[in-house]
């Protein structure tokens, strides 16, 4: 009876110590700020929509997760430096980025917005009349990617590292138009009195995924099963109806 005790307080550590190796320690890179997909609220806490759907693929993964703060332009050499382990910053997928980095599935796609000053009345799509015009743009962004194959030449870019900076020369008059995530100009241009959406909303990409390094498939299959899961349990419906209006669900 003793060795049947003994054996069966075995199995439940085995399993038990099973359960515990699942665990795993990620480092999720953010750039901050890029309201309303990750910024720091009054409290100086971090969140927003893609830190809150981190925090709960995190625990549908039953992994520890370390969030670290990356400015946009080191995000993919920092990745593949090691310096942390996914990418979750509104991260388009692009080919030029798959041949360096591993994306799971798209978790949502917005539009690329432009907006500008009350004055601005300018036609975005007229290259004759865009000619010699400033437009802000985030460096290393699929917006940047627009203009600069579309305008290059025509008007002069300016390029940012933080939206932040881009909107406070839009507001400095350094700017005539920016060209940035629709949602993040919706939160941080329309918010501010004297500003507007010119133009038509632009879609771009592929949508936007979680990047890994090449060599991590099993990881990526755990976020490609946790993502599908928050989708389907409602869990990723009610996080994005904190932040937007719209469904940015892919």
């Amino acid at each position: 009876m003793k060795k049947m005790i003994f054996a069966a307080s075995c199995a439940l550590a085995l399993i038990a110590g099973g359960a515990q190796a699942q665990d795993r320690d990620l480092r999720i890179a953010f750039d901050v700020p890029y309201e309303p997909f990750e910024y720091k609220d009054e409290n100086g806490e971090l969140t927003g929509f893609e830190v809150e759907l981190a925090e709960a693929m995190c625990e549908e993964m039953n992994a520890n997760c370390e969030f670290v703060i990356q400015a946009w332009d080191g995000m993919i050499p920092g990745l593949l430096a090691r310096k942390f382990d996914l990418i979750m910053s509104s991260m388009s997928i692009t080919p030029e980025r798959a041949e360096r980095v591993l994306f799971s599935e798209p978790y949502y796609n917005t539009p690329g917005g432009w907006f500008a000053r009350e004055g601005f009345s300018t036609d975005v799509t007229d290259m004759s009349a865009m000619e010699g015009m400033t437009v802000g743009v985030q460096r290393g962004t699929t917006m940047d990617t627009y203009v600069t194959e579309n305008m290059g030449g025509i008007v002069t870019i300016k390029r940012y590292t933080t939206a932040d900076d881009m909107v406070l020369d839009l507001e400095g008059q350094r700017l005539d138009v920016v060209f940035v995530d629709y949602p993040v100009g919706e939160q941080t241009i329309l918010t501010k009195e004297g500003f507007k959406e010119v133009g038509e909303p632009v879609k771009l990409g592929e949508g936007v995924g979680v990047a890994m390094r090449q060599r991590d498939t099993d990881l990526a299959d755990e976020v490609n099963a946790a993502l599908a899961t928050l989708k389907e349990d409602g869990t990723y419906d009610t996080i994005m109806k904190k932040y937007f209006n719209y469904d940015i669900k892919m």
